[in-house]
């Protein structure tokens, strides 16, 4: 049995009067070069994100605003985390089935990725994400 392979990050938080500082940096708050940067929001109230796997593109999660919750899933482990601090990161390893729902009203989701866009490393399916997880066991 595999065991979810996901840490949750703080990164350093500058406080200030006139308002805080977060900081990523690769290799030293990321544990990758950072070669791509997203960010999803204005998600309708009730739909989800996600719902793919990587095969080789790690991601750090940030909630820059508001909440969501992220379901995560291995292929015999779920684990569901609640994103809703700017300073904090969700780091999840490739082979790692990932679904974002519950956004609050006004959330922004940050995505650093460790490898530019490529459909490729894409497993859009559920099923096809567990024949490919057990394919590996093997």
């Amino acid at each position: 049995m595999k065991h979810l392979n996901t840490t949750l990050i703080n990164f350093q938080k500058i406080t200030d009067p006139r308002g805080n500082l977060t900081v990523a940096q690769s290799f030293k708050d990321v544990p990758f070069a950072i070669e791509r940067a997203y960010w999803v929001y204005d998600v309708p109230s009730g739909e989800c994100r996600g719902g793919h796997s990587h095969k080789s593109c790690k991601e750090i999660v940030v909630a820059l605003s508001g909440s969501f919750h992220v379901t995560l899933d291995n292929g015999d482990e779920h684990e569901t985390v609640l994103l809703n601090h700017p300073y904090q990161g969700l780091l999840i390893d490739i082979d790692t089935w990932r679904t974002l729902d519950d956004f609050s009203s006004g959330a922004v989701c940050l995505v650093l990725a460790s490898e530019a866009f490529n459909e490729d490393d894409y497993i859009r399916e559920y099923g096809d994400f567990l024949q490919y997880i057990r394919g590996k066991e093997k």
